[in-house]
């Protein structure tokens, strides 16, 4: 039986979870108290990508292909979760640019074979010395939610055997600058999105730039831009789970046989909860600032705490919170113990974060008032941080939309 702890942090509330997820817990919070809350509004302010953070992470163990096995293998699904927590509530962007690898690299571990994910994966992270970043390509211009939209081709040239790609991606994070991009392509446009596949790019292939970088209202620290490939060609051998699995499931679609999720759809699927924390790790971050300026702020001869009406904005707050952290959780645990989302359980982790987010960080600045309208005082970034957790990944409505079609059996568009 696996020894257990109380876990009574103010980022779970009373809750029994196994010693090795309350030390990891610890050792994030450490880590995103040391180097990421002191200069997260530098490069939130720089817009640049904190290689020097991720170093210290690679030197850790919190950035590494070594840790991406033990989120995957964790018996309990909550390793992720509690980590990114920890490490978004000590800033969304730096956190962005910190975790943003491992999505990616869940790709790999959903659609990849294991000699494949032995491969490749060191790849994704690099080195203490030399950490390098990886990226997911699956939005386009033209094509976010609507898979089937997608226009980036996967053509098997049989004289080379080699499959060669174009097209251009979008909203990529660390987009350009990976040393690996793994990449959501078309093999068959008849199959519309049951005709996609998963392509590893290595580093330094020809054909594959970056194109325009955005500059973003959130998550300023890190890099997100589009994904160019232009007669990019790679070994047959590099679609994830390999080109004789290809073949036959594109021949069972042609033949109406059903299939399992295409690899990118599942990947999302897989990694919801993890969003879901991540936009906790904002709203808690909003919450205990707005706490203790509340205790300490008065108005009128006492801390404004005293009024019901900020005091009801933090009762909110921290009930919402707790509320979406069960959710996660609870789909996380799901996930890892191979058990289906049958209700929706996957996005409604990530929608309950999401919409929490947004909301505490609003409410933060209006406990502020002035105060939280300034650049000053960090609630500002934390709410522009934590829009973008109801856009990406499957928007707020997309994810009301996959509940609603699980709850009912119907196809809801």
């Amino acid at each position: 039986m696996t020894e257990t702890t109380t876990f009574t942090g103010t980022s779970a509330g009373l809750f029994d979870l196994p010693e090795e997820i309350v030390e990891a817990r610890s050792w994030a919070h450490d880590f995103a108290e040391r180097y990421v809350r002191p200069v997260a509004a530098e490069y939130d302010e720089r817009e640049e990508t904190p290689w020097p953070v991720i170093r210290e992470a690679a030197k850790a163990g919190l950035y590494s292909a070594d840790f991406a096995l033990q989120m995957r293998n964790d018996p309990t699904g909550l390793l992720g979760p509690v980590v990114s927590e920890e490490i978004f509530w000590g800033d969304g962007g730096m956190g962005q640019a910190l975790m943003g690898t491992y999505l990616p690299a869940f790709a790999l571990f959903g659609a990849a074979t294991a000699e494949q994910i032995d491969a490749w994966l060191p790849s994704f992270f690099g080195s203490e010395s030399e950490p390098a970043v990886a990226a997911l390509c699956a939005s386009e211009p033209q094509a976010g939610s609507d898979a089937a939209a997608i226009r980036t081709r996967a053509r098997y040239d049989e004289a080379s055997g080699e499959w060669v790609l174009n097209g251009v991606k979008t909203w990529a994070t660390n987009g350009g600058i990976a040393a690996v991009h793994v990449v959501n392509a078309m093999t068959d446009p008849d199959l519309g999105a049951r005709g996609h596949a998963l392509f590893y790019i290595p580093p330094n292939t020809p054909g594959l730039s970056q194109g325009q970088k955005f500059s973003k209202h959130g998550l300023r620290a890190s890099h997100t831009a589009e994904v160019v490939l232009e007669d990019v060609r790679i070994p047959a051998d590099h679609v994830l789970g390999g080109k004789e699995q290809l073949d036959e499931r594109l021949a069972a679609v042609r033949e109406g046989r059903r299939i399992r999720v295409p690899a990118a759809m599942a990947t999302f699927e897989s990694t919801r909860p993890s969003i879901g924390a991540m936009a906790i790790g904002v709203a808690r971050a909003a919450y205990e600032y707005a706490l203790d300026y509340a205790l300490l702020r008065e108005q009128f001869g006492r801390p404004i705490i005293d009024n019901q009406a900020i005091a009801f904005m933090l009762a909110d707050m921290a009930t919402d919170i707790d509320a979406a952290r069960l959710l996660t959780w609870r789909a996380a645990n799901l996930a890892a113990t191979g058990r289906r989302f049958t209700r929706g359980e996957g996005s409604m982790a990530k929608l309950a974060g999401s919409e929490v987010a947004v909301r505490a960080t609003e409410k933060a600045i209006q406990i502020l008032g002035g105060n939280g309208y300034t650049r000053d005082y960090p609630v500002e970034r934390w709410a522009r941080d934590a829009k973008i957790f109801t856009i990406y990944e499957g928007t707020s409505e997309i994810q009301r939309l996959m509940i609603a079609s699980s709850l009912s059996g119907r196809r809801i568009r």
